[in-house]
């Protein structure tokens, strides 16, 4: 079991990266909360990893935060849920959000998301909060209720849904918000990203 990598960032894209190790690059499927936080290419970072192995493929997922990590596992868990619907999951809300959504049983947050149907969103409900008291009482894990979702990545995901609600392709917004954070990096809140987005979409 692959559990931590450490090495030099060598590849960004949407969903994977590519990480050197002494030599050896690894090929890991990151969600989008995680690419959000990683270093300049050429940088050092540590990512928590979970190895997936079945007879057609053998592939490494990888997270900035360990909560992310824990919550990808339970995800996995759930029937009908595999490692993309959960990278998905991931990358559409926040650890603390997602523990919200599930104990306030609002199944028209989770159907919000690319791939979640009505009955996915109903099962990862009910599958999930009977899981919640594992959290928190995991003794190295942290307690779901007290992760703190990063701000940025919060603003940005907001940004991109709300381009997406106005008709633009999801490919498109995360572009052009990217292209906005990156030419106006004190950039401070999603309406700030939304305003700067419409006008260079214009």
């Amino acid at each position: 079991m692959i559990g931590r990598i450490r090495g030099k960032l060598l590849e960004k894209q949407l969903t994977e990266i590519q990480v050197d190790v002494n030599g050896i690059a690894y090929e890991i499927n990151v969600p989008m909360s995680t690419l959000y936080k990683l270093p300049d290419l050429g940088k050092e970072l540590v990512l928590h990893t979970h190895f997936v192995v079945r007879e057609d493929v053998q592939a490494l997922y990888g997270f900035i935060d360990v909560s992310e990590k824990l919550l990808f596992r339970a995800l996995i868990r759930v029937s009908g849920v595999g490692p993309k619907l959960a990278l998905t999951i991931l990358s559409g809300m926040a650890v603390d959000e997602f523990v919200r959504t599930v104990n306030a049983n609002d199944v028209s947050a989770m159907v919000r998301m690319p791939g979640v149907g009505k009955k996915t969103a109903e099962r990862l409900i009910i599958e999930m909060r009977d899981r919640l008291s594992e959290w928190d009482q995991g003794p190295t894990g942290p307690v779901l209720e007290g992760a703190s979702p990063d701000s940025s990545v919060k603003f940005r995901r907001e940004a991109e849904n709300a381009l997406v609600t106005l008709g633009y392709k999801a490919s498109d917004a995360s572009r052009v918000i990217n292209q906005i954070i990156t030419d106006n990096p004190d950039v401070g809140d999603s309406e700030t990203m939304i305003r700067l987005a419409l006008k260079s979409m214009a």
